[in-house]
């Protein structure tokens, strides 16, 4: 069993920046392709952004592209998401998810286990 703990979400004015953290309990975190997906107030969860197991690729949703950097450290067990220009309608719980599978893909059915999330609020 893995499990993800993430933080650094908050309140941020809109065009602002935060930084979200996944820390994993797993010895093997660095088999695992890491994704972040959000999940708007009476919307449904979707894919943002997910990283390879060696960190040398990346996948991102295209509203987010250019904004948006998923990156990892294999040797702290953890995943980031830095975030700028931050716009209102991205207000959203943000989880972070592995995927045991080895590939790349943004199909949540791939990533069997996830955090619990945290809470980004943009302003505007």
């Amino acid at each position: 069993q893995v499990q993800l703990v993430e933080s650094g979400g908050g309140l941020v004015q809109a065009g602002g920046s935060l930084r979200l953290s996944c820390v994993a309990s797993t010895r093997t975190f660095s088999t695992y392709t890491m994704a972040w997906f959000r999940q708007a107030p009476g919307k449904e969860r979707e894919f943002v952004a997910a990283i390879f197991w060696s960190g040398g690729t990346t996948y991102y949703t295209d509203s987010v592209k250019g904004r948006f950097t998923i990156s990892r450290d294999n040797s702290q067990n953890t995943v980031y998401l830095q975030m700028n220009s931050l716009k209102p309608e991205e207000t959203a719980v943000y989880y972070c998810a592995a995927n045991p599978y080895g590939d790349l893909r943004d199909s949540q059915i791939r990533y069997l286990y996830w955090g619990q999330g945290t809470q980004v609020t943009v302003s505007s």
